[in-house]
């Protein structure tokens, strides 16, 4: 079973997140594997271990898009289990929207060849669109099925569960798919010493946008479908408002809430 797992190079949410350049592109200088995707790791790990892992020819693929920094996420994916990782890289591919995004990665799919399974996580945790697994999957002509909170691969079709506030339901889809998974499908392993040092083994491709056939004119600011016009940094914070109980401090209080427009 070949299995792509998306894994992508985010902003740390421990430091604030600040915008660069005419575009306004994300500062990813202080940057991790985004959270959410280790979910989409774990699922594919599961499933390959449950199919006689590496040794039974089973591949868990971690796939990057990202300047030369992103090649730390793929970093971390080899530690906590991947096979091998892709990192696919190119000046041009700076100020990508979620549009431009998806073909590339859907390129970078299809030169890879022979996918039974695509896996992401329920959004990323800097942009936060959930908008590349479902336009992945129309690039690629597969089943999608988004926000799977449990799933499981049988022969062909796979069975997966989506959680709603007052209800779940079962789907299933034939393979190859795109499935993407929220963070209550499991509990993401953490790499141990084995697994680091077994990653410096591993081998990382880098591609380019010549590599997977894109003309740099479809992605980045000029292939983008969206952009961002103005920023401005977060007002800084201001002082709250004290209350003084003279007898009427519920009264205060509520004409507080009422003007914020809380009641």
């Amino acid at each position: 079973m070949k299995i792509i797992v998306l894994v992508k190079h985010v902003p740390d949410a421990q430091f604030d997140r600040h915008l660069n350049g005419e575009g306004y592109t994300t500062d990813r200088d202080e940057s991790i594997l985004s959270e959410l995707d280790e979910y989409a790791l774990e699922a594919a790990l599961q499933l390959a271990e449950a199919r006689g892992g590496a040794k039974a020819g089973n591949q868990v693929i971690a796939l990057s898009m990202g300047p030369s920094g992103a090649v730390n996420a793929v970093k971390k994916s080899l530690q906590m289990g991947a096979t091998e990782g892709v990192h696919l890289t190119d000046g041009a591919l700076a100020g990508s929207d979620a549009a431009a995004t998806s073909l590339a990665l859907a390129a970078a799919v299809r030169h890879l060849g022979g996918v039974d399974l695509v896996l992401t996580g329920m959004a990323s945790t800097d942009g936060e669109t959930s908008l590349v697994p479902a336009q992945l999957a129309e690039r690629l002509g597969l089943p999608q099925v988004t926000f799977a909170s449990s799933l499981t691969v049988d022969g062909g079709r796979l069975t997966a569960r989506r959680d709603a506030d007052t209800f779940s339901e079962t789907v299933e889809a034939s393979l190859p798919a795109v499935v993407s998974v929220t963070d209550q499908i499991n509990e993401p392993r953490y790499p141990n010493f084995k697994g680091i040092i077994a990653a410096k083994r591993k081998s990382i491709t880098t591609l380019s946008l010549a590599d997977i056939g894109v003309d740099p004119a479809q992605v980045g600011h000029a292939g983008s479908w969206t952009t961002v016009t103005s920023a401005e940094e977060r007002p800084p914070r201001t002082a709250g408002t004290i209350i003084t109980d003279e007898g009427d401090a519920g009264i205060k209080l509520v004409d507080f809430l009422a003007a914020q427009k809380l009641l």
